[in-house]
């Protein structure tokens, strides 16, 4: 029976939340059918903390495997790189985590805080966040950039803030399974951080003739005004609806690229930062004459029904 541990470190339990709406498969549903023995979860034991206590301590005598540990939340190592400012049954949660890998035979980041760092970790960072084995962009965090579990495998990093239920699930039923996990640069399973935000938009057509928005809510694209990351950020938010219903762009809210390391970005969310009247990161790929000749010309081709923002018929 393959066991599974949730630790959360410092965290808001919204990856907590967001995987308890998973329906392809759902978290019971994937616990059901691969038999897991779930060791520990914040939100969903209901056994003391003395237990956990104990089950740490035998996972880390041996005495019980640990197949895969899912860690929830930025690494706190303040003050001075004690961790003290996060700790349980007296001792730095990160000494904890820090023990759990070395004897898990894989280790998940649920989440861009234990992915990356996170919201904990933006300017000024005064807990010192980091995150499992990354710290923003820069290789190398809790653990070292060298680090491998005892599968030989690095941290995976099921990024998003939160991250996306279907995600996290789909990727926990694919170790379970033991099926080959490719991973891209920033170790993120590429089966779900391959595509953009931008593909499966709504608001694609609009964003093709440069017909913007300025405040949010509107139907035009809000790439070029309200800050939105969806050409940048890749995440299967548009691709797989969240709920099976809806995401950010689909109802007025720009994509804030909570998938990527820098989120969250240290400026405004809901505008896009320009060099003269050009936004300073173009979509991926586009070369900066290219787009800006493309998009003089888009505008004024603009079908009405598009420049007017109206239904398709």
């Amino acid at each position: 029976m393959p066991t599974l541990m949730w630790i959360q470190t410092g965290a808001c339990g919204g990856d907590s939340m967001s995987i308890l709406c998973a329906d392809s498969p759902s978290l019971e549903n994937l616990l059901d059918s691969h038999k897991v023995d779930l060791l520990w979860h914040p939100s969903l034991s209901h056994s003391s903390t003395k237990k956990l206590k104990n089950t740490i301590q035998s996972i880390c005598d041996g005495a019980i495997p640990l197949d895969i540990l899912c860690v929830e939340g930025s690494i706190v190592t303040a003050p001075n790189g004690s961790g003290m400012y996060d700790t349980f049954a007296k001792q730095p949660k990160m000494q904890i985590i820090e023990q759990l890998a070395q004897k898990a035979e894989v280790v998940v980041a649920m989440g861009t805080c234990a992915a990356f760092g996170g919201i904990h970790a933006a300017p000024p960072n005064p807990s010192e966040c980091i995150g499992l084995q990354f710290d923003k962009a820069e290789p190398g965090g809790l653990l070292s950039s060298e680090w491998r579990s005892s599968q030989n495998l690095p941290v995976i990093n099921v990024s998003g803030c939160p991250a996306h239920p279907n995600t996290m699930t789909k990727t926990l039923a694919m170790l379970l399974l033991g099926m080959p996990l490719p991973l891209d640069h920033l170790n993120r399973p590429q089966a779900f951080f391959n595509t953009l935000v931008h593909q499966g938009c709504t608001r694609n057509e609009y964003h093709e003739y440069d017909i913007e928005e300025h405040i949010p809510g509107g139907r035009g694209c809000m790439f070029f005004n309200l800050g939105c990351r969806g050409p940048v950020t890749q995440a299967i938010c548009n691709t797989e609806l969240w709920n099976g219903r809806s995401s950010k762009t689909r109802v007025g809210v720009p994509c804030f690229g909570c998938t990527s390391p820098d989120f969250p970005l240290d400026h405004d969310l809901f505008k896009t930062e320009k060099l003269g009247n050009t936004p300073t990161q173009l979509p991926a790929g586009v070369e900066r004459a290219k787009y800006m000749a493309y998009k003089n010309l888009a505008r004024a081709a603009a079908p009405e029904r598009v420049a007017n923002k109206k239904m398709q018929p």
